[in-house]
């Protein structure tokens, strides 16, 4: 068992298999920015769990049963604007251009790089796109003969290849802004409602957008039906389409998908603030529940916590967190504060399997957008700011993100992705940290009520063991090895027999202080 812990102090919790309980890894963020994403490795003095003694300031608790949802990784979205600044990145600086992707998206064990794993995609035009555009701009073209997936500029999905040849767990989730305007009421993707006498054909055109998709090499985890589908905005592609009306086209979607090769892509519905998550979405549930895997959750309206009302409702739908962005002029720790208490601590405590910021990438300005929009007024900040000269930034939005990605990566080829536990906190200043079993804030910068950042010394309660960490105000994520304790029926019987059972286990040697690859190896 491997488990990866992230401290806001963060702390980052996941699980693979290993050999004994001993930190080794630890990433840290620290709120003045003397560490960003910076790695130590403990080896050869590790941090040992031991048989445990008093508690320290704090006190974390895991717990390893129930477990929670299974992570499927954290990303951003892949507008047409940044896929343009990227693309033209690689033609001015390809050097510069490949050092960002493969530290946003390398999911290497031991590289330095955070590992996003989940890419999220608009179909057709967004507010941060050249023009207006859908796949089918020919009015009345109910049989889609003049569909083309090439409408979206050759870019985007040369800039997703390339995304996709560094990280093959890569996850692409694609969403339209809108239908054509054909198909509402305002006769433009730019505001107006959805027509529902076009039901069965946006269906249609929503499969050829996954058919579209794969004939670019790339293999779609998820659909959704409308992004925000209770914004309609005359100044940008929006839409607004009912709960009855998205029910209906993901049910025939659904069909579809499943006569067309398609059954193991999800489709996810809502997409939209979290004020409404009593709402929409339940009634989307409820009408019908077969045809979606869950609903996807927005950061602008409403919290965290109100996930819950959908995840109590529907327990056994997915719940993901799909889109929240920053803006330029706002502080750095206050804003890495906030996305780990509401986003990468508190959605995912509240059931997300995932955790999304807005545009992947833009310039110092906020732009490319779209000509006449109204949206991102103060101008939204991307993960990585690319600048005209070629060179490049990554924000708050990229560290935040990068600590608690890092917990969830599978640590060896192919491996499992971390999946939440359960922990308690307690201890003096205990309220000086909140936590998932993935992610601890330690938000104690004013301790006696002044401005006076202060570390947190903690012990971490595990397996009846007993570790020590002094976490410093940021964002730490820690991995320890753990044995795996599971035992099948033929192990327990051998216990009961007296016999000891071969058991698997992977190994991790240093040649010349350099880590090596892990070796799988078969204990008797």
């Amino acid at each position: 068992m491997i488990l990866r812990f992230p401290v806001l102090a963060g702390l980052v919790l996941s699980i693979g298999p290993a050999f004994s309980q001993q930190i080794y890894d630890i990433w840290a963020t620290t709120w003045d920015r003397a560490q960003l994403f910076t790695y130590t490795n403990l080896s050869p003095n590790p941090i040992n769990f031991v048989s445990p003694g008093a508690i320290g300031q704090a006190d974390i608790t895991i717990e390893e049963t129930p477990l929670a949802q299974s992570m499927v990784g954290y990303g951003a979205s892949l507008t047409d604007s940044s896929a343009l600044i990227l693309s033209n990145l690689k033609s001015q600086n390809s050097n510069n251009y490949w050092s960002i992707l493969n530290t946003l998206f390398d999911p290497t064990d031991g590289a330095d790089a955070a590992g996003f794993s989940y890419l999220r995609v608009p179909l057709g035009a967004s507010d941060f796109s050249a023009k207006v555009y859908s796949l089918d701009d020919v009015s009345g073209d109910t049989s889609l003969t003049s569909f083309n997936i090439n409408n979206a500029p050759s870019y985007l999905f040369s800039v997703i290849n390339d995304i996709q040849g560094i990280n093959p767990y890569l996850k692409v989730h694609i969403i339209p802004w809108s239908p054509p305007g054909w198909m509402k009421d305002s006769g433009t993707m730019n505001g107006g409602n959805f027509l529902s006498q076009y039901s069965t054909v946006y269906a249609n055109y929503l499969l050829k957008s996954l058919q579209g998709f794969q004939s670019h090499g790339i293999s779609v985890y998820a659909i959704g039906i409308q992004n925000e589908p209770e914004n309609s905005n005359p100044t940008y592609p929006t839409c607004k389409i009912s709960a009855s009306q998205e029910a209906q086209i993901g049910s025939t979607l659904r069909s579809l998908m499943n006569s067309n090769g398609f059954s193991g892509v999800r489709i996810i519905g809502y997409d939209h603030n979290w004020d409404d998550a009593a709402g929409y979405p339940v009634q989307l549930m409820d009408d019908a529940s077969s045809a979606f895997s869950g609903v996807a959750f927005h950061c602008y309206a409403g919290n965290f916590t109100q996930q819950d009302s959908f995840h109590n409702a529907f327990p056994s739908k997915e719940v993901y967190f799909t889109e929240c962005t920053g803006e330029y002029g706002s502080d750095w720790w206050s804003d890495i504060k906030w996305y780990m208490e509401n986003i990468f601590i508190g959605s995912v405590t509240h059931s997300s399997k995932n955790g999304l910021m807005w545009n992947l990438a833009l310039d110092g300005n906020g732009n490319p957008k779209l000509p006449g929009t109204s949206s991102c007024g103060t101008p939204c900040r991307p993960v990585v700011q690319v600048n005209s000269d070629g060179s490049f930034m990554y924000h708050q939005e990229f560290y935040s993100m990068a600590q608690a990605g890092k917990a969830i990566l599978p640590r060896d080829v192919n491996g499992p992705f971390g999946q939440r536990l359960h922990l308690t906190i307690g201890g003096a200043r205990a309220q000086g940290l909140i936590a998932t079993a993935l992610v601890v804030l330690n938000w104690d910068d004013r301790p006696g009520g002044t401005w006076n950042p202060t570390p947190i010394q903690t012990t971490i309660e595990f397996r009846d063991m007993q570790a020590t960490y002094t976490f410093p105000v940021g964002v730490t994520t820690l991995w320890w090895y753990a044995p795996s304790t599971s035992l099948n029926a033929s192990e327990e019987q051998g216990k009961a027999e007296g016999k000891q059972q071969p058991f698997t286990a992977w190994v991790h040697a240093d040649v010349n202080s350099e880590r090596q690859q892990p070796v799988e190896v078969v204990f008797q």
